[in-house]
Parts: C-alpha cells; sequence; structure tokens
C-alpha cells in the first residue's frame, strides 16, 4: 500500500498520541489501585515485564509470510526483517536513549503518583518540544525556521493552559520536576532514537521495532540500577517491590506495556520522516486525546471528580485549541524541492558535494550519472525566503555550470 510521506507522518504521529492517551488512562489505574502510590516499584516491574512483553511482540512479527517477508514489514514498518541482535554502530545511540527512557519513566511515574489526572501530566510533559527546538538550532545543520519557532511556542504554551487540571489546581512542584527531570530525559530519548531510525543496517533503513525492544532493554538496566541506587542511599526497598509487582500484578503491568510498544514504535517510525521537535508537536494531541479517558477515570472515581468552574474549563479549552492551532500551522508550512546541478569539468566531485551539504535546508545529497551530476534534496518551511538563501548559497558555489530546481507537490511512501 503507497500512501504520502506527509500523510504517512501525521498518520503515525497521531496514532502515537491517541495510544499514548490510553496508555496514561492504564497507567493511572495501575497507579491508584494496583501498585498503589509507588513510583520506583512501578517502572521496574515495567521494564522487566516489557522485555517479556516487547520480545514476544517482535518474535510474533518476525514470523515470515509469502514473498519472504515477515509479519512485521508487511503491517507495522517494511523496514522490518525479523528480530536481531544490536550492531556494532548501534550501541552508543541506545546507551543513551536507554538513559533517557530510564530518567523519563520514572519522572513520568511520579508526576502521575502525584497529579494522579492523565489529562494534566501528558499536556505537562509536551514543555519539551522547546528544549527539542532549541537543541536541534544547535547541533543540527537544518535550523529551525520562524514558522517552526512559531508553531511550537503555540503548542507549548496552549500545553502548559492544558495541564491545568479540571480538578482546578496546578503543581510548581511538578512543573519544576517536568523542567530538571522529564523535558531534558525526554530530549536524550528522542534525539537518540530518532539518530538509530536514520542508521543504515545491511543496506536498509533500520526498522523501529527492533529499536523499540533494545531500548526497553537498555532502558530496564538503568531504571534498575537507579532504583537500587536510591534504595542503598534512602534504605528502601523498592526494587523488591518492583520485583514482587512484577509477578503479583503482572496482567496489568503487561498490558500497559504492550500498548505502549505500538506507541513508541509509530512514534518512532514518525522520527525517521520528520524533526524530532515536529514530531513532538504533532504527537502533543495527546492533549485532546487524554480529556475523555480522564473523564472515564474520573467517573468510576480512580481520580478525583471535575471541577465545574467554567474559568477552569475554558483555559483548558484555549490551551487545547492553541495546541491544535501549531500543529496544523506545522502542517501546513513545510516545502519540499528537489535541485538538478551540472558541474563544470575539472571540479573535484567530493569538493562540490560537501559546499553543497553546508548549505542549511539540504537534507540529501546524491551524485548521479546521466544528464545531471548531483541531485539535491530541499526541505524548508518558508518557500520565497528559503528559496532566495539556497539558490543564493548555489549560485556562489564556483564548480556549479547550471541548475534547475523542482518543487515537490506529492511524495508517496510504503505503509
Amino acid at each position: 500500500m503507497k500512501i504520502r510521506r506527509k500523510y504517512l507522518f501525521y498518520t503515525l504521529a497521531f496514532a502515537s498520541a491517541i495510544i499514548a492517551a490510553a496508555v496514561s488512562a492504564i497507567d493511572a489505574k495501575i497507579i491508584n489501585d494496583v501498585i498503589i502510590n509507588d513510583p520506583l516499584a512501578f517502572a521496574v516491574s515495567c521494564f522487566i515485564v516489557g522485555i517479556i512483553i516487547s520480545l514476544v511482540i517482535v518474535l510474533i512479527f518476525s514470523i515470515p509470510i509469502k514473498k519472504g517477508k515477515s509479519l512485521g514489514s508487511k503491517v507495522i514498518d517494511p523496514s522490518f526483517r525479523r528480530i536481531r541482535l544490536v550492531r556494532k554502530e548501534e550501541i552508543k545511540y541506545h546507551v543513551v536513549a536507554g538513559l533517557g527512557n530510564a530518567l523519563l519513566t520514572v519522572g513520568y511515574f511520579f508526576l502521575l503518583s502525584d497529579l494522579k489526572d492523565p489529562s494534566v501530566v501528558l499536556p505537562f510533559s509536551q514543555i519539551v518540544i522547546l528544549y527539542l527546538l532549541t537543541i536541534e538550532s544547535i547541533t543540527e545543520k537544518n535550523m529551525p525556521t520562524l514558522s517552526e519557532i512559531q508553531s511550537s511556542v503555540i503548542v507549548t504554551f496552549g500545553a502548559i493552559l492544558g495541564s491545568i487540571s479540571l480538578t482546578g489546581s496546578l503543581s510548581l512542584t511538578s512543573m519544576s520536576f517536568v523542567f530538571l527531570l522529564i523535558c531534558p530525559a525526554w530530549v536524550l530519548f528522542s534525539i537518540y532514537q530518532r539518530k538509530l531510525k536514520l542508521l543504515k543496517i545491511d543496506g536498509r533503513p533500520n526498522d523501529s521495532l527492533n529499536i523499540r525492544f533494545w531500548n526497553v532493554v537498555f532502558a530496564c538496566v538503568f531504571a534498575v540500577m537507579i532504583v537500587m541506587i536510591y534504595d542503598v542511599v534512602m534504605n528502601s526497598a523498592h526494587f523488591i517491590a518492583g520485583l514482587t509487582a512484577s509477578l503479583e500484578h503482572f496482567g496489568w503491568v503487561a498490558l500497559t506495556m504492550g500498548v505502549t510498544f505500538f506507541s513508541y514504535v509509530f512514534y518512532i517510525r514518525a522520527l525517521g520522516i520528520g524533526k524530532a521537535s515536529i514530531t513532538q508537536a504533532v504527537r502533543a494531541s495527546t492533549v485532546l486525546f487524554a480529556i475523555p479517558f480522564s473523564l472515564m477515570l474520573s467517573y468510576f472515581n480512580i481520580i478525583p471528580p471535575f471541577t465545574t468552574d467554567p474559568i477552569m474549563i475554558l483555559l483548558k479549552m484555549m490551551g487545547t485549541i492553541l495546541v491544535l492551532l501549531g500543529i496544523v500551522s506545522f502542517a501546513l508550512a513545510l516545502v519540499k524541492a528537489y535541485i538538478f546541478i551540472k558541474v563544470k569539468p575539472g571540479y573535484p566531485i567530493d569538493e562540490t558535494m560537501d559546499n553543497l551539504w553546508k548549505i542549511r535546508g539540504v537534507t540529501r545529497v546524491a551524485a548521479v550519472a546521466g544528464p545531471y551530476d548531483f541531485i539535491v534534496k530541499i526541505r524548508t518551511r518558508t518557500l520565497v525566503k528559503g528559496y532566495e538563501r539556497i539558490i543564493r548559497k548555489i549560485e556562489g558555489i564556483e564548480a556549479i555550470k547550471e541548475y534547475k530546481w523542482e518543487s515537490v507537490l506529492k511524495e508517496w511512501e510504503d505503509i
């Protein structure tokens, strides 16, 4: 099945957001009614059980079907073949992403234990969009444009408004926790998951199922280390409680980790298409999707009942609308193009390719045979200014004889 690349990106990001909202409701049930207010024990049990559940899922999707393809490549990720061991070039990325996931998970459970309400916790964590945008502007060649910054700020402030609980409370302690732990951890997790997705393994794009499985393994190691160190320092027994919960509440923990697996698989696939900040901004639609789950939890008295204060409800609605407007502005602004380039005789190919690669907005440079010497892929969010800036840079490269700009109207990809 073929689907336009832009539509695939938004489908994956929105699917991840919907599943994440459902997961938060399950987690709220577990931490309030099953593993009562012990975030560290919950984190340990999630990763221990998560390894088992993730392994089972990946093994099922490794089942071969017709034409040499696996079940996973047919229904989840075309790049997937079967479960495999971690490659040497992946290890450094898995280590950092695993550490980020361990810290993120512990922080998320602490936040959920404190705030109770998923419709508050999920918007709260979307502040990470500003962190991602800042990191990308420092580390990536493709700097964010003004429209990206504006859209990210709109989404972030909408998420902050959305984090005001329908119970009528706003926790400054929890907000500090988000800024100091959860957001930095999410930056590590998302950026290095994206690096993994962009790696080539055996000449093929890396697949999201193996990335997710091995991330759970590495994150489990770090989570266990963090909890055991905490237990030694504080003379507590959260690790033992986590092991006990893994056995006594295996069904509940397996449910949340099984559903979480698919949320992150879709998220990782989306990261392979768009930048981390943009992917996270679209995934911020959890602000909207979490509300019906919170209403359900409140109805069954799992979380405190909601306020009927019209001002609180209005603020929540305003936050939700701002998030949706930010997402729409991202969707409408992206422009892609290809530039076909001929080079003057006598100029070195490698030097010319390097000069093209240094242009901001260039995402791929290919040396080709035929009437043209290079095909350059462009991504920009401002067509007029982006076009002028890129063309000016190209015209400044002495080796280039002539070029032709072709804007992309539609782009398809295997689903």
